[in-house]
């Protein structure tokens, strides 16, 4: 089937979806490209405010709940990448169509009902036209996900596999956006009313092919403070662990048990070291355990709402670009070998960085830079693997290797 574009961002208008709009007029040079959404007047602004006008981008009027519309979408790109959430109430229709016509897609979803969702419905689909449906292409889990590649791959160049494996937050700053907050928010309104949700968001293998062919090293994610010996920090829990450990387990299962067998992985957020780091780590975990609490209830939750930014809300430039994030990553591989990598960006990291990692991997998708043959519901490191390292290291971002231990 031909193509009129090569790359279509859907949900252009959005916080985020400008700042993708924005890299990508600067960085998308010579792709026949556009810009989708609901509304057109909303899109034409986009266009003018890009950079060189936003002459040559073209421009398509769809809704996330008109399945015709999203049809449209599909079948006019080779790729679509989107940032219309909160994907569970929105996002299940261009998946779906996504993997229907055989169009590559990439999304920012941090939300682990959506992704098990897309893998039952389309991952089979997916492989038999040969789409490749990759979720979590933002912070929520590039960092995690290549990380772990990163380590995976040097312990196969020393004959060993990873064993356990975590990655540790040393330090990032960024905003917070009015989506990311109707996305949690949603999450949380659909977990107090439904047992079974609750089970899958406890469960550290909720997004494996087969979890009762799991070793089960794994369980749930840390909420407590504990000391980082090899960080020599405290460290708490790491709210995003909730998405980025199930989507690494993950990519272990759909390559094979790669990384192993016995490939154990958990994520936290650091605190600095002494008295002080053990005080503030405590407040953050009670702090973060009241606020769980107010948001698992409607009534509370409401109350909650009142103060959280608005759809369309984020953070300053000024803000955005003072932004940025370090992270470690540890693993014991099987040889006794120690490993660590460090991940960094230079912006906000959910903002900014993120819009990097999207726009990086939707143009993977559309050079084919593909690192595995079968098209289905895979992940950033499963679907585009060493190559999207490559190319986020073009772009800013750091991802090495340090000396052996």
């Amino acid at each position: 089937m031909a193509r009129t574009y090569d790359l279509v961002l859907f949900g252009a208008t959005g916080f985020t979806g400008k700042l993708v709009a924005e890299y990508l007029a600067k960085h998308a040079t010579g792709l026949a490209w556009a810009v989708a959404g609901r509304s057109e007047a909303k899109l034409r602004e986009v266009l003018d405010g890009l950079h060189g006008g936003g002459k040559g981008v073209g421009l398509l009027v769809a809704d996330a709940s008109d399945a015709e519309s999203l049809k449209g979408v599909v079948t006019a790109a080779r790729v679509v990448a989107t940032t219309v959430g909160p994907y569970a109430k929105v996002g299940h229709g261009l998946a779906r169509a996504a993997a229907e016509h055989g169009t590559h897609y990439c999304d920012i979803t941090g939300e682990v009902p959506f992704v098990r969702r897309s893998i039952d419905d389309n991952h089979a689909r997916a492989r038999e036209t040969g789409a490749r449906l990759v979720h979590c292409c933002g912070f929520d889990s590039i960092p995690s996900d290549l990380g772990v590649l990163l380590l995976a791959d040097r312990a196969r160049e020393l004959g060993a596999t990873l064993e356990a494996t975590r990655l540790v937050v040393l330090k990032a700053k960024g905003g917070f956006s009015g989506g990311t907050a109707a996305s949690m928010m949603n999450l949380m309104r659909e977990a107090e009313r439904d047992r079974g949700l609750r089970r899958l968001l406890r469960d550290p293998y909720s997004l494996t092919p087969d979890p009762a062919s799991e070793l089960q090293v794994d369980g749930p994610d840390p909420v407590r403070v504990r000391w980082d010996d090899d960080a020599k920090v405290w460290t708490g829990p790491f709210i995003m662990a909730a998405i980025n450990t199930r989507v690494v387990r993950r990519s272990n299962a759909l390559l094979g048990h790669r990384y192993g067998r016995a490939f154990g992985y958990e994520e936290t957020m650091s605190f600095s070291r002494g008295p002080r780091g053990l005080a503030t780590a405590s407040a953050f975990v009670a702090g973060l355990g009241a606020t769980l609490l107010v948001a698992s209830k409607e009534p509370t939750r409401a109350v909650l709402e009142r103060f959280l930014p608005k759809p369309g809300d984020g953070p300053s430039k000024a803000a955005r670009d003072g932004g940025f994030f370090r992270v470690a990553l540890y693993s014991r591989a099987s040889s006794g070998a120690r490993l660590e990598a460090r991940v960094e960006g230079t912006s906000d990291p959910g903002y900014g960085e993120t819009a990097k990692m999207l726009s990086e991997s939707a143009l993977a998708l559309v050079e084919g830079a593909f690192a595995s043959d079968e098209g289905g519901v895979l992940t950033p490191a499963v679907a585009l693997g060493q190559g999207l390292i490559t190319r986020l290291r073009a772009a800013g971002m750091t991802f090495e290797l340090k000396a052996g231990r």
